[in-house]
């Protein structure tokens, strides 16, 4: 995976892939906790807007990822969620865990 991750001060920018799937999540996830405590980061923003589907492993990303914020009194959000993206985060509950932001900041 080929993945343009970029630190802006504290806070770390995850683009999303177009397919976040069981191929990619293991290794996502370890380069974002890896990057993240090398960095430094106390928020990690997930950036959704070339990302045409997610399945329970991309929720898996997410999730673990707030807790490890969580224990560093950190923060995880989400922006440009398409449709689909954000029928996901409906239907799962993420909205209660995860705040989306409008747009990238």
């Amino acid at each position: 995976m080929e993945a343009a991750y970029r630190k802006e001060a504290d806070c770390m920018i995850v683009p999303m892939p177009r397919e976040v799937d069981h191929h990619v999540a293991g290794n996502m996830s370890r380069e974002i906790d890896l990057l993240a405590e090398s960095w430094h980061v106390h928020r990690i923003v997930f950036d959704f807007a070339g990302t045409d589907f997610m399945d329970s492993s991309g929720i898996g990303i997410l999730i673990g990822r707030k807790k490890t914020m969580d224990m560093h009194a950190g923060k995880v959000t989400a922006v440009n969620l398409g449709e689909r993206v954000y029928k996901i985060f409906e239907k799962s509950g993420l909205f209660q865990i995860i705040s989306l932001e409008e747009e990238e900041k």
